[in-house]
């Protein structure tokens, strides 16, 4: 078992994510690590009625090499209830929203400043939601700290997930059609598969 991973932080992961890190003792994240737009940082994707929509957190300016622990959310757009609504419209109707979602809407309701922290406490309910005992820890560079995989700047939305070797669709119940949309955030398997998630994201690590 691979003990310990270096990677980035995204919002509401998606599952190739959760395939990466799915044989983890330990994450290390980097809050110093510089900023990178169209990464995602601020975003995931949900299953809506006729599309895969995408749900962004606006942030202010766009200063180059900003590092994460400093980027601030912008909370004078409107992004907090259009992502609520979102996520209930998407999901409201899925089998283990009632159960789950008061998880996430008691953190909405904190109106975070600093994105790198509403990252962190939502990563730290999907681990605990989905029954994956992993540690979470911030590099710091005054300590001897090391780690057996680096995947840090390797999940990108550039580049699809069929080009790496992590993550191989495991199929299961979504709302709205026939059609399976893969790698979603790790809201829309949560909400549809409740305590099966865990099963899903192990049964969609690639095999090598």
């Amino acid at each position: 078992m691979t003990k310990s991973i270096a990677v980035d932080l995204h919002y509401f992961p998606n599952l190739e994510f959760f395939a990466a890190i799915a044989e983890a003792e330990e994450l290390v994240f980097f809050p110093d690590a510089i900023y990178k737009r169209q990464s995602f940082f601020n975003r995931t994707q949900i299953r809506l009625a006729n599309k895969v929509g995408t749900l962004s957190v606006p942030i202010q300016g766009r200063r180059p090499r900003v590092s994460q622990k400093e980027i601030k959310i912008d909370n004078s757009q409107n992004w907090l209830a259009v992502h609520q609504r979102g996520i209930q419209s998407a999901y409201g109707k899925a089998p283990f929203y009632e159960y789950y979602f008061p998880y996430f809407e008691k953190v909405f309701r904190q109106s975070h400043d600093n994105l790198w922290e509403l990252n962190w406490e939502m990563l730290t309910i999907c681990l605990k939601l989905l029954g994956m005992p992993v540690k979470m820890r911030a590099y710091d560079k005054s300590q001897d700290q090391t780690w057996e995989q680096d995947i840090r700047e390797q999940l990108m939305p550039s580049v699809p997930f069929s080009e790496r070797n992590y993550y191989s669709p495991a199929l299961y119940f979504q709302l709205f059609g026939l059609d399976f949309d893969p790698n979603l955030s790790i809201l829309d398997l949560l909400f549809c598969e409740g305590p099966a998630s865990k099963g899903i994201v192990l049964k969609s690590v690639k095999k090598h």
